[in-house]
């Protein structure tokens, strides 16, 4: 792997965390290049990692191996449309991160024969702390797999789906999660501060709790729902706290949330489907 050109098309927030992972897990700066349009963010990237970018992707993927895909949904098919003579024949393996687009219209625009790699990765990528779930069509092999999870680890976790669909719920859960968790500390904040701490106490006891719920979960044996019995002494105030939250349809609450999450998902699949390259 740490032979492979890789050309990341597209150096917005995802590219950068990206490309900053690789670099920060020893990958040579020399083999990595963008394909940046907008020119300040080109000259950004270029400052900040020492790489090369430039403004027309056919010079980004010239000697790539690898090829990320960057962008926004609603330019993708244009995109692949530009890449696919280069890739016939090429082997380049594909890598897409862009929310909605299907690996049927990826292969549809990139060629038939392009082994293509699907992966949704969420905002705590930016930090290195990422999960990101990956699906690829019947052209990627073993080899592909270990370099796309050897890419996508640079910033977090990795889950393989072998059906397809259920990067739905994936996109529910773990693309769109970081936002519900935003949610739940914004508004324990705000009820701490109503009950007389000032902001700064109240979002440092609201980030830090979270930040230790969040690793207790990860390092136990136990599943969380053992975890919050063990915290939860009979007639205590957690136990008054919890009967509210369940009173009010907590359970109820975040199913429907993440249906709707899903069934969003699966739309915007459609919608971004129907595109034709041009």
């Amino acid at each position: 792997m740490k032979n492979k050109h890789i050309a990341f098309i597209g150096c917005g927030n995802m590219g950068n965390s990206l490309i900053g992972g690789l670099l920060a897990d020893g990958y040579d700066n020399a083999l990595i290049t963008g394909a940046e349009t907008d020119p300040a963010r080109r000259e950004a990237v270029v400052k900040r990692f020492g790489i090369e970018v430039f403004k027309d992707l056919q010079s980004a993927v010239t000697r790539a191996d690898i090829i990320v895909l960057a962008v926004k949904p609603q330019i993708m098919a244009g995109i692949c449309g530009q890449l696919r003579e280069h890739l016939q024949g090429s082997g380049s393996l594909v890598i897409s991160i862009a929310a909605g687009i299907e690996l049927d219209s990826l292969g549809h625009w990139l060629g038939p024969a392009c082994p293509v790699i699907r992966v949704m990765p969420n905002t705590p990528a930016l930090v290195q702390s990422g999960a990101s779930v990956l699906v690829s069509n019947s052209n990627v092999t073993a080899e592909h797999r270990n370099q796309a999870e050897a890419i996508m680890r640079a910033v977090g976790i990795t889950l393989w789906l072998e059906d397809e669909s259920q990067i739905n719920t994936a996109t529910a859960v773990s693309g769109s999660g970081p936002a519900y968790f935003f949610l739940v500390m914004e508004v324990i904040q705000k009820a701490a501060m109503s009950m007389g701490l000032d902001a700064s106490q109240a979002r440092i006891l609201t980030l830090q709790t979270a930040l230790g719920a969040a690793r207790m979960a990860l390092e136990s044996e136990s599943d969380t729902a053992q975890l919050r019995k063990q915290v939860t002494s009979p007639g205590g105030t957690t136990e008054q706290a919890l009967n509210v939250l369940t009173g009010a349809g907590i359970e109820r609450i975040f199913a429907d949330a993440l249906k709707a999450a899903s069934d969003r998902s699966i739309e915007l699949a459609r919608l971004y489907g129907a595109q034709e390259s041009k």
